[in-house]
């Protein structure tokens, strides 16, 4: 006897995907883009008005440097739009030869490889470092390109607690890998503290593992520009260092930076430079006038007015009786608990002048969604002391109720 055929309801998978995102967005958790109507700077400008920019990685002011914008222009002009190719396939020009030895010289170290994005560097470097029968040694709150590149490699994956040394040391002692590699972010830029390079490299070499620190935030910023490493006496135990052209060298790509025998292997095995077009001229351009200003007195000057900016800052925030995170950086965050709540604030702070940002699940823990808050070199101290008053207000505004209800 033939069966009658089996009736199946139609499946909707694009709506499956809205009642995803009206979850989400009861949760305070759904995303969009953050428009502006001006270039990136202390000061921007919205929705007519202007704001004073607390959201920006732009932190010595570069994006908008004059000299940084001509030699941008002088690139594109020069080598064009883009690159045309990979670097493996004709796509290598004099533009980004140049930018890595200016970064192998701001960072002494013998080398150094330009990717498009801190996203390429990371989710490439660290899958070709370590592989099946390695281990890699993660900080649990290291960037989600971090958290990516580990998962995409084959190798185990253990995770110690945020910035401990000694959780790290006992995982280390329980593995028998290979290979060990050890990566974390110098600066955490969602709590604005610091791993603790100097038992991190100390442990690497009693166990004999690699170690890969993320430079992302404090490249230009600390150790004469050259990062945290330099900061802390721990750049020559370093075996490969990763930063970013697009936060405070204006620009955008990313490059890692080490010994030249480690970036000989990357270029044959890191797939996500094998396997995508190179850096466009104008951001390679960019950035070359950019590690020539942090080289140079105007860099020391930048510096030193970010350093005061950020302690006159953090103390203001304090004053006010803020939950503040201060790790003694440039980064900031107001913590207020649940993502509503700083939702809520930033808006507030919108219609008071300040262009400040909410930061929710899953970018940061459950219950712990707060304001990050960034300064940079070109903040005029006076603003920031009115900001800080401004922040308190809206932290404590209480709930709005939703009409109709």
């Amino acid at each position: 006897m033939t069966r009658p055929a089996r009736t199946t309801r139609a499946l909707d998978p694009i709506a499956e995907l809205d009642l995803e995102l009206a979850r989400l967005a009861q949760a305070g958790l759904a995303r969009e883009n953050v428009s502006i109507d001006s270039a990136q700077g202390p000061v921007i400008e919205r929705g007519g008005q202007r704001l004073l920019n607390l959201a920006s990685n732009d932190y010595l002011a570069l994006a908008g440097h004059p000299r940084v914008r001509a030699a941008a222009a002088e690139a594109a002009m020069t080598y064009g739009a883009g690159a045309g190719a990979s670097r493996l396939l004709g796509g290598d020009l004099p533009v980004h030869r140049a930018l890595e030895a200016d970064l192998a010289a701001l960072l002494g170290t013998e080398g150094a490889l330009l990717f498009p994005s801190g996203w390429h560097a990371n989710t490439g470097v660290i899958p070709a470092l370590a592989d099946e029968g390695d281990a890699i040694f993660s900080d649990a709150l290291n960037h989600a390109s971090i958290v990516d590149g580990c998962r995409l490699s084959r190798a185990r994956r253990y995770v110690y607690r945020h910035a401990d040394a000694e959780d790290l040391e006992a995982l280390l002692t329980r593995t028998r890998a290979r290979r060990r590699l050890i990566v974390t972010d110098s600066l955490f830029s969602m709590d604005g503290d610091a791993a603790p390079l100097p038992d991190l490299v100390s442990l690497a070499e009693r166990h004999g593992a690699l170690v890969m620190v993320d430079e992302a935030h404090a490249v230009g910023v600390y150790g004469d520009g050259a990062g945290l490493c330099r900061e802390l006496g721990v750049e020559r135990r370093v075996h490969v260092r990763m930063g970013t052209l697009g936060k405070a060298l204006g620009a955008s790509g990313a490059f890692v930076a080490g010994e030249e025998r480690i970036l000989r292997f990357l270029v044959s095995r890191c797939r996500s430079y094998i396997f995508t077009t190179a850096p466009a001229p104008a951001p390679c351009g960019a950035a070359r006038a950019a590690v020539a200003i942090v080289r140079s007195e105007e860099g020391h000057r930048l510096r030193e007015a970010i350093r005061s900016r950020a302690r006159g800052f953090a103390a203001a925030l304090s004053a006010e009786g803020l939950d503040v995170l201060d790790g003694g950086f440039h980064l900031l965050a107001a913590m207020l608990g649940e993502p509503k709540r700083a939702m809520r604030a930033t808006a507030d702070l919108e219609e008071a002048g300040i262009f400040a940002r909410a930061v929710r699940p899953p970018t940061v823990p459950t219950g712990t969604s707060r304001l990050r808050l960034s300064v940079c070199a070109a903040h005029d101290p006076a603003r920031l002391s009115e900001a800080a008053r401004a922040i308190a207000r809206a932290a404590r505004a209480p709930a709005r109720r939703r009409v109709g209800t």
